[in-house]
C-alpha cells in the first residue's frame, strides 16, 4: 500500500489528531515540515475532522512555541545550542536574532503565517528576552488563523483534495518543504 494512501486510511480516527498535535509541537521545535503536510489527510480523508485537526495543530503549536521559547531562555547555551547546530546554523540563527532587534512583533507574525521556520523565531524570543505572553498570544492568534485557513479550505475543497492528494501525495511533501526552504532563504534576504 503507498504510504499516502496508508495515512488516508488512518487519519480517519481520533488518534490522528494525537498524532497532529505531536508533530506539530515538534515542527515548532526541530522539524522542518510544515504543519499544513499533517493536516492535511485527516480533513481530506473525513470532513468532520476538520476542526478537530485545526485545534490539535493550534495548541501542538502553541506548547511547541512555549517549549522553544523556554528552550532559548533557560537552555540556550546547552539545548538552544544543540537544536541551532543539528537542525539550522549560527549563522541562520545570527539573522534571526538580527532580524528580531529590527522588526520585533512583524518577525512574529511574519513567523506565524508564512513557511519561515518559526522555531527558530521562538528560540531566539526566548533568548532576547522578549515578553513571553506577546509572543504566546501573537503566536496562538496566527498560527491559528493559518491553520484555521488551511482547514477551512480542505473542508471546502475535501473531495477536490482528496483526488488530488491521493494522486500527487510525494509532490506536495516535496512542494511543502521546498517551500519552508524558500522561507528560509527569504529570511537570509531580509
Amino acid at each position: 500500500m503507498k504510504i499516502g494512501e496508508f495515512m488516508l486510511s488512518k487519519a480517519d480516527t481520533r488518534m490522528y489528531s494525537v498524532f497532529v498535535f505531536l508533530m506539530t509541537v515538534a515542527e515548532s521545535i526541530f522539524l522542518f515540515v510544515p504543519p499544513e503536510v499533517f493536516m492535511t489527510p485527516p480533513i481530506v480523508a473525513n470532513k468532520k475532522r476538520a476542526v478537530p485537526t485545526v485545534i490539535a495543530a493550534s495548541v501542538g503549536s502553541v506548547v511547541g512555541g512555549a517549549i522553544s521559547y523556554m528552550i532559548g531562555l533557560w537552555l540556550f547555551d546547552t539545548v538552544g545550542v544543540w537544536l541551532i547546530e543539528n537542525f539550522a546554523s549560527a549563522a541562520q540563527f545570527q539573522l534571526a536574532q538580527d532580524l528580531f532587534i529590527k522588526h520585533g512583533v512583524f518577525i512574529i507574525l511574519m513567523t506565524a503565517v508564512t513557511p519561515v521556520p518559526y522555531k527558530l523565531m521562538a528560540i531566539c524570543a526566548g533568548f532576547m528576552g522578549f515578553s513571553a505572553w506577546v509572543f504566546l498570544g501573537l503566536s496562538a492568534v496566527f498560527r491559528t488563523g493559518r491553520f484555521a485557513i488551511v482547514g477551512y479550505l480542505l473542508w471546502r475543497f475535501q473531495e477536490q483534495a482528496n483526488a488530488i492528494v491521493k494522486k500527487y501525495f510525494w509532490q506536495l511533501t516535496a512542494a511543502a518543504i521546498l517551500i519552508a526552504g524558500v522561507g528560509i532563504l527569504c529570511m537570509f534576504a531580509m
